[in-house]
């Protein structure tokens, strides 16, 4: 490997090499791009003389955590991809109460390494999702409402800049830096290692779900959208929409995380809602709960994805939200899944200029997602996504950066960080990123270009 450093412990992959196709595979079949060189780093110093031989060779630099950005940002065509997966360890400090994970664990291995100790904090929902790139975004999950955003949970970060140089920012130490990293993706180098506060959540779980055909869920999704106002901390409230056999089903419910006895306290008012076609109620440990929507083999589709924050939830909204884009509830082919996720609680408790993730108000983040699997139907499911999501787009303000479709470009970014937020991104890019290396993202621009 020809570099500047002498010292090198990972490994170079080029195409044909075995393992490069493994590599440059990401959680979207649409992507097939072929990067010149994958560089799987076993150490910090590996990510460091990876980011000093791109630049060298003037390669662009993508970087792969778990690879579950739909948009495919890690994989550049002709470039230099840094993979963080044999980066993966984790280390937790039980009577600390804090985590040492590097970048490129799954938050599967956080959750296992923690819960032994009836420990977590919020990591996703999903246990084969990057760590590093769930938290550099902001990080929901179904311990945001009790204890924030896994970003408020980060306590420092070890990052290689666009020299290949090695920091650390804390609120202590580059502070400006952890508000940076704290929301703001990507953008300003590598980070290879996290150190997170943990939480005493326990193990257990609570899991409610009711169907309810389309046609009877107004009242129901009203009546859901009030609950959610008064409910306890430890009650994340979901909906969604989806195409059945039987029709279009609305699904209202809640995840509670903690003593299931006290999330039964909520079950007779969802009842309450309406009769409807199908309950279930389980009680998973908070692993199972984390692996729940994991998928089998997710690699294979192609998709494509809508997204807002939602500050409100009318009724037209809640009509919008069952029609999917479609003309009526049982017209339009191919329409996108569509669901929403409660935000509020502990989120909402930290002050919007404290981190550059935004929008601490929203009351739901909604998203529009299609997956398929043939190459001929790729329009009219982008299309259909890209239609559920115009239908929000009244009640929108905001969204979640690590939900921007890859097609959004700066409009995406303007839509993810309000413009006071933005400018002071942009100041903290030409600090750390002058010459924008690290722009295979939603990217945030220096001031030179």
């Amino acid at each position: 490997m020809t570099t500047t450093s002498p010292h090198f412990d990972g490994r170079l992959l080029t195409p044909g090499s075995p393992g490069y196709d493994a590599a440059r595979t990401v959680w979207n079949a649409m992507i097939d791009r072929r990067p010149r060189m994958i560089v799987q780093a076993a150490s910090v110093t590996d990510v460091a003389v990876a980011v000093r031989l791109a630049r060298e060779l003037d390669l662009e630099i993508g970087v792969r955590s778990g690879g579950h950005n739909v948009a495919g940002l890690a994989v550049p065509a002709d470039g230099l991809m840094i993979d963080l997966t044999p980066l993966n360890g984790v280390r937790v400090d039980p009577v600390r109460r804090r985590a040492r994970v590097q970048g490129g664990a799954l938050l599967g291995a956080l959750d296992r390494a923690s819960q032994p100790y009836g420990l977590a904090t919020t990591a996703g929902n999903v246990s084969h999702t990057g760590v590093g790139g769930l938290t550099l975004g902001g990080g929901m999950g179904w311990l945001a409402r009790q204890h924030g955003l896994a970003c408020d949970n980060v306590i420092s970060y070890t990052m290689v800049t666009a020299d290949g140089q090695v920091v650390t920012a804390s609120r202590s130490e580059n502070p400006d830096l952890h508000w940076g990293l704290r929301g703001g993706g990507g953008n300003f180098g590598i980070v290879t290692d996290f150190e997170f506060h943990l939480h005493h959540t326990g193990t257990q779980t609570l899991v409610a779900e009711f169907d309810f055909r389309a046609e009877d869920a107004v009242p129901v999704l009203e009546g859901w959208r009030d609950l959610n106002a008064v409910a306890p901390r430890q009650a994340t409230f979901t909906a969604d929409v989806q195409s059945t056999a039987r029709g279009p089903v609305a699904t209202v419910g809640f995840v509670w995380v903690g003593e299931p006895a006290q999330g039964h306290r909520l079950l007779p008012a969802m009842r309450a809602l309406g009769r409807p076609v199908a309950e279930r109620v389980t009680t998973p440990s908070y692993l199972e709960l984390q692996q729940r929507d994991d998928t089998v083999g997710g690699h294979a589709y192609r998709r494509y994805s809508s997204a807002h924050y939602l500050r409100r939830f009318p009724t037209a909204a809640i009509e919008a939200f069952l029609l999917r884009g479609a003309s009526d509830l049982h017209t339009g082919a191919h329409l996108a899944n569509v669901g929403l996720q409660a935000h509020g609680g502990a989120i909402a408790d930290v002050a919007d200029a404290d981190a550059a993730f935004s929008y601490r108000g929203t009351m739901f983040e909604f998203g529009a997602g299609s997956r398929w699997t043939e190459p001929s139907e790729d329009d009219v499911r982008m299309a259909a996504a890209r239609s559920a999501g115009a239908a929000l787009d009244p009640y929108a303000d905001g969204v979640y950066v690590n939900s921007l479709a890859a097609d959004e470009g700066q409009h995406g970014v303007r839509r993810a960080y309000p413009a006071a937020k933005l400018a002071r991104l942009t100041a903290l890019k030409t600090i750390w990123d002058p010459h924008n290396v690290f722009h295979l993202n939603h990217n945030i621009r220096p001031h030179s270009q």
